[in-house]
């Protein structure tokens, strides 16, 4: 078996805490490529344009481990290059993240509402990840999960690399306590405590998650904690961690959380909304360290506005 070798370092620096894009050059078995810009065209003219890559080659925004190139390198399969792609414009999410958290390996962080936690989509240096690593100066900062954009609360990160592995197994294999806290209608109808467990699939590019029969793959024990004015204040126990899997399930027992714009109907795209976040928070994160055997457990100091 052909081993794959190791990517070099890359010569460019983080732009706004975002990594540049890496690419390596493919075979050509058909000789189409006679020099790098001729790939590079092919490559990346039908989403930017080729004027665009045109631009991109003269001004040295691609970069090689020998410094920029002009695109008339003679093409060279397996070569390494790296460069900065064009970010969109993104409003400023008018929340700070709060530490919770930091020491050599890991920091916990109060992630507000609207904001990502990591670049995806639109959403790229208005994102948990770049903000804190220009922040905090860590250029190396990873998460070790990901909470979802309308969700506050609690995000775990790794401050080296090589740590990262070991906090997200403890995710994967369900070694993490999660306690989530959400505002939501109050039904005296409905009985609770009560676990509920269905199948939740999501698929790319549909806003909205469904339930469908088959086989359950989520899991949450909901409890109530208080309710008062037609609102209750609800304690939510994850067992598993499917895509909007409390806000789903909170959906189907009718009880669907105060301003969720997905569930139960999907509100048409237009400017966000900050006066109204969704109603759940990550309140508790809690689970031993990998390296020193410490059990720990933090607490968000964020509170939900939805019921005073």
């Amino acid at each position: 078996m052909r081993r794959r070798t190791k990517a070099p370092v890359a010569p460019l620096p983080q732009r706004d805490g975002i990594d540049p894009a890496r690419v390596r050059l493919p075979e050509d078995p058909d000789g189409a490529w006679t020099t790098v810009g001729d790939h590079l065209r092919d490559r990346f003219g039908g989403a930017v344009g080729i004027a665009r890559v045109e631009e991109m080659l003269a001004g040295g925004r691609f970069v090689g481990t020998d410094g920029p190139l002009d695109g008339e390198e003679p093409y060279t399969a397996g070569l390494y290059l790296w460069f900065h792609r064009d970010f969109p414009a993104e409003e400023r999410v008018p929340f700070e993240i709060g530490v919770v958290h930091r020491d050599e390996r890991i920091l916990v962080v109060d992630k507000p509402h609207f904001l990502a936690t990591m670049p995806r989509g639109r959403h790229v240096t208005e994102t948990a990840l770049a903000r804190l690593r220009r922040e905090l100066g860590l250029p190396t900062l990873q998460p070790a999960h990901r909470l979802d954009r309308l969700t506050a609360g609690l995000v775990l990160f790794v401050v080296r690399p090589g740590d990262r592995g070991a906090y997200q197994t403890l995710f994967r294999d369900r070694s993490v306590g999660k306690e989530y806290e959400a505002v939501a209608p109050y039904d005296p109808a409905v009985v609770l405590p009560v676990t509920v467990r269905s199948r939740i699939v999501k698929e790319r590019g549909v806003m909205a998650a469904r339930e469908e029969p088959g086989e359950p793959n989520a899991e949450s024990r909901i409890e109530l904690v208080e309710h008062r004015e037609g609102l209750g204040r609800y304690r939510l126990l994850p067992a598993t961690g499917r895509t909007h899997q409390l806000r789903v399930h909170m959906n189907a027992l009718g009880l669907p959380i105060l301003h969720d714009p997905v569930y139960p109907v999907v509100r048409e795209d237009g400017p966000e909304d900050f006066g109204r976040p969704l109603q759940l928070l990550a309140r508790t994160l809690e689970f031993t360290d990998p390296f020193s055997g410490t059990p720990l457990r933090f607490e968000s100091r964020l509170r939900l506005s939805g019921l005073g």
